[in-house]
């Protein structure tokens, strides 16, 4: 019903914005990743949003970028994900970490978010994991900053598991991993490479 609004930021909770638009003050509510990215009061803000109809209630559901609004319409689509779970795995990591941790088969990382279980994880990658493509991870709306590099999935998928078998979080190894510039490197490479940002060399 609206591919967007844009409007001025007249309010921020821990989960909704308030834009005014047209005289008119939209709720939408919103993961912390769009919450971060909304600017101070009195400016102005598109949010792409997402209009969910129940029997009970009508929620209006503000996102930062098309591609978050993607990814939390795919993850609504899954048994048991409902719109407030997908949110709090929305904002959980930054969108390309999220990305790549579902094409990746990253259970861990995805059980981190609050109200995800193990099996709840496993679920949602083994369902979207066709869905999230290279492309995907890489899209500009999904990148935390300009200057990251795009990400190699077979590469880095053992590079994180090597570092993870070191003692080494995967949000850890994949926040290393993101930092070197030479993506093609071999994995013993790119292992090295990781071992020294985590060092501070």
């Amino acid at each position: 019903m609206y591919a967007f609004i844009e409007g001025q930021v007249c309010e921020k909770t821990a989960n909704t914005l308030v834009l005014l638009a047209g005289g008119v003050g939209y709720q939408l509510s919103c993961s912390m990743t769009t919450l971060q990215a909304a600017p101070i009061t009195g400016e102005t803000m598109r949010c792409y949003t997402w209009l969910s109809v129940r029997e009970d209630a009508m929620e209006l559901f503000g996102f930062a970028t098309r591609e978050e609004r993607q990814l939390f319409q795919s993850l609504t689509s899954i048994s048991g994900v409902g719109p407030k779970m997908a949110l709090g795995l929305l904002g959980s990591m930054p969108l390309r970490d999220l990305s790549l941790a579902i094409l990746l088969g990253d259970v861990t990382a995805l059980s981190r978010a609050p109200g995800i279980g193990k099996k709840t994880a496993q679920r949602i990658a083994l369902e979207l994991k066709d869905k999230i493509s290279q492309a995907d991870v890489n899209a500009p709306g999904a990148v935390a900053s300009a200057s990251a590099a795009p990400l190699t999935a077979d590469n880095f998928a053992e590079a994180i598991e090597a570092l993870t078998a070191l003692g080494y979080s995967a949000v850890e190894a994949r926040d290393a991993l993101s930092r070197i510039e030479n993506k093609d490197a071999p994995v013993d490479e790119l292992i090295r490479l990781a071992l020294r940002s985590m060092a501070g060399m």
